[in-house]
């Protein structure tokens, strides 16, 4: 088995209340990306491989990481449409859509519950049909050959860490409102296993110029 070095996207149109326009990085997102891959290239990181999702917000980021690797493309890293799922959720249960931080640190837990008890009829995708994509598509890259980078989102990787984990929904909620943008996460295989060895690494975001730039969303 290899490791995997996930990592989130940079920040992407947060005023956005649909998901087509919310799939583009803001300016500061293409920064945050291209200062990652400078730190990357600047500490020599070994990395043999590079996936993404396939949304647009996912191949700039890589784009601006500029690696020099081929990307491959899965749409398994894409991520769950939160979007979608909130606007289903007002629709079905009256559950308003968050307008604040603070409203949607209430909401994303309340909505990952109702989407694992399938209560919302509306999803775009059921909750464990999300779970199995994401840990077939992590199982195969490990499989392969020398250390991967893999560009995707936030909720993607609140669920690969639920996966190693074996997190409860709460757990995996509270997980994904902490993820920064471009931050780092790294499974290694242990045992046969992967296993978390980091999370939230923000190191090319440490110096005290850049702390403006570190987002969540």
């Amino acid at each position: 088995m290899s490791h995997i070095t996930l990592i989130r996207h940079g920040q992407a149109n947060s005023g956005a209340r649909d998901e087509a326009s919310y799939d583009r990085l803001s300016p500061l997102g293409h920064q945050q990306s291209a200062w990652l891959g400078a730190h990357l290239r600047d500490r020599q990181q070994h990395h043999a491989r590079l996936y993404t999702g396939t949304l647009r917000r996912h191949v700039e980021t890589a784009d601006a990481m500029d690696t020099g690797l081929t990307p491959v493309r899965d749409a398994r890293l894409n991520e769950l449409e939160y979007l979608t799922l909130a606007r289903a959720m007002e629709d079905e249960h009256g559950v308003a859509f968050p307008t604040d931080s603070a409203g949607f640190t209430e909401h994303l837990p309340r909505l990952f519950q109702a989407w694992q008890n399938d209560e919302i009829a509306g999803a775009p995708e059921r909750f464990r049909d999300f779970e199995a994509r994401v840990g077939d598509a992590l199982s195969e890259i490990a499989a392969g050959e020398g250390p991967a980078l893999v560009v995707t989102s936030g909720g993607l990787i609140s669920m690969a860490m639920r996966q190693v984990l074996r997190l409860d929904i709460a757990a995996m909620a509270q997980m994904a409102l902490a993820i920064y943008n471009t931050s780092q996460h790294q499974l290694f295989p242990i045992g046969g296993n992967l296993s978390p060895t980091m999370f939230n690494a923000i190191p090319h975001l440490e110096d005290p110029d850049r702390q403006h730039a570190r987002t969540h969303v």
